[in-house]
């Protein structure tokens, strides 16, 4: 710790050479000028309510926000990719004084609420206090070059889902769940974000005036936010998917073979036709036809799996189906509560002395990734009576494991390819293994995640390259920081792994 001298000095303190490094101190224009944005570029952190426009009906909303303005924090970090691009075109071999225009940067935009932010003293009421944070991460520079059809990449992220490649844009004392202040917040954001994309940005890139283009891919975003910005029902809808239309009930039925149809622009449509209803028909028709799109969908995301939930939402699964098969829940009709409790006890008990894997409230990643283990399945086979039903766990187990590399990993075709080629052969035995051996778990039901990691995941490859990636976790590490600047170390604390 340090000696109580205070370590984040006031901003007007800080030295020049500091100030460089945060947006609004590099000069820049837009060609053409944006559209509703002050072509000033010596702006430093904003109020996250400017640029919104207040009625006289409107209540402002009560919430403090700051952010940068979005174009100006994209110089920002442009500059400081200053000597990855000059290097990057030297390796290439181009001459950097006739490379001025035709880059091409891809931003990967992240945005996760964050539970209790609320100071902690020790003691007195814990006041609920939510945060969202937006952030983007530079994912890749290329340029074209004349004659050649391809762009060719100078810049690639090697950490994308570091804290370090995550660039904080906005932070808002907002409740996710609170939709109206949230969308009121990033509505400025939202049009920065637009304007960019008809405009090219010049700015001095290694001492001469250089033209770059920017294309956004929202695709940082976990399945509740996904739904929120895109005007999907929530979570527990029977329209299970982001990426498709699927019922719960037909992808618990067909479990592989779906293919990603919905989009930001058919959601718009699909929000006009529930707000219209031109062929005047019931709710539960309407609703059928938008398939559960009832709000309007507020800001663009790119439809993708969200590696870290996915991990979590499955390990979550795996934690019943190992209490089930403990109570052996195959050969029988509804067991009590205090049959189910007993089992998770046993479950939590084994997993402790076997693995010093300690029950925790609300599944996190790191239980997730111990328990997704065949370590772990060859203990809970310990408690598991039938010789078959242990067989068909430890293959479950197996099936999981050659899976997961593939939507975890930052680049499938070089980090694991046999796991990737055969991915939708393990898939398809996964679920003849979840419809034959585990029917009694997924008779007509399937959570989001399982559905997407059995019926997506080969798409999303086939599109981006990678679902690892494009995953929120540099944002989601970035949350950690934050908390620690507000001094928070709430949850170090141990109040909340329960003690059976």
């Amino acid at each position: 710790g340090t000696s109580g001298r205070q370590i984040f000095q006031p901003l007007h303190t800080l030295r020049n050479a500091e100030k460089e490094l945060l947006p609004g101190f590099h000069q820049f224009e837009w060609q053409p000028a944006l559209k509703n944005v002050s072509s000033s570029w010596d702006v430093g952190i904003i109020d996250g309510l400017s640029g919104w426009t207040t009625f006289v009906e409107d209540v402002p909303a009560d919430t403090i926000s700051r952010r940068f303005r979005y174009d100006v924090a994209l110089v920002s970090a442009l500059k400081d990719l200053e000597e990855d691009i000059m290097e990057g075109l030297r390796e290439r071999g181009l001459d950097d004084s006739v490379c001025t225009s035709g880059f091409t940067v891809v931003v990967k935009e992240s945005c996760d609420g964050m539970g209790d932010v609320s100071e902690k003293h020790g003691n007195g009421p814990a006041v609920p206090e939510k945060a969202v944070r937006f952030s983007f991460t530079v994912m890749s520079i290329s340029i074209r070059v004349e004659g050649e059809d391809d762009g060719i990449t100078i810049f690639q992220e090697p950490k994308p889902n570091s804290e370090l490649s995550c660039r904080p844009l906005c932070l808002m004392f907002v409740d996710e769940s609170d939709h109206e202040t949230l969308t009121a917040i990033l509505g400025p954001v939202v049009a920065e974000r637009k304007a960019m994309m008809e405009s090219r940005l010049i700015v001095s890139v290694g001492g001469l005036l250089r033209s770059f283009r920017f294309f956004f891919r929202g695709t940082g975003y976990d399945e509740k936010m996904v739904r929120e910005m895109e005007g999907l029902e929530a979570s527990g809808s029977t329209y299970v998917c982001t990426l498709c239309d699927s019922t719960r009930a037909e992808a618990s039925q067909n479990m592989v073979l779906h293919s990603i149809t919905r989009s930001h622009d058919e959601n718009l449509e699909r929000y006009e036709i529930w707000r219209k209803n031109p062929f005047s028909e019931t709710p539960d028709e309407l609703r059928d036809r938008v398939k559960g799109v009832s709000a309007k969908p507020f800001m663009e995301t790119l439809p993708t799996l969200d590696a870290l939930h996915c991990d979590i939402g499955n390990a979550t699964e795996f934690y019943k189906i190992f209490q089930d098969e403990i109570g052996e829940v195959y050969q029988r009709s509804n067991p009590s509560r205090e049959e189910r409790r007993r089992w998770r006890s046993t479950l939590d008990k084994q997993l402790r002395n076997k693995l010093k894997l300690k029950p925790v409230m609300r599944m996190n990643g790191n239980y997730a990734r111990r328990l997704m283990t065949l370590e772990a399945v060859e203990v809970v086979c310990e408690l598991v009576p039938s010789e078959e039903r242990r067989e068909a766990l430890k293959k479950l187990m197996e099936l999981y494991v050659q899976m997961k590399p593939v939507w975890r990993s930052t680049c499938p075709s070089r980090d694991c390819p046999d796991q990737l080629c055969r991915y939708s052969y393990n898939s398809q035995q996964f679920a003849d293994l979840l419809s034959t051996t585990f029917k009694y778990r997924y008779d007509g039901k399937i959570t989001n995640y399982l559905h997407k990691t059995l019926a997506h995941v080969p798409e999303i490859i086939e599109r981006d390259g990678s679902i690892g990636a494009w995953a929120s976790e540099g944002n989601e590490s970035g949350n950690k920081l934050f908390r620690r600047f507000r001094k928070m170390n709430a949850r170090q604390s141990k109040t909340f792994e329960l003690e059976d």
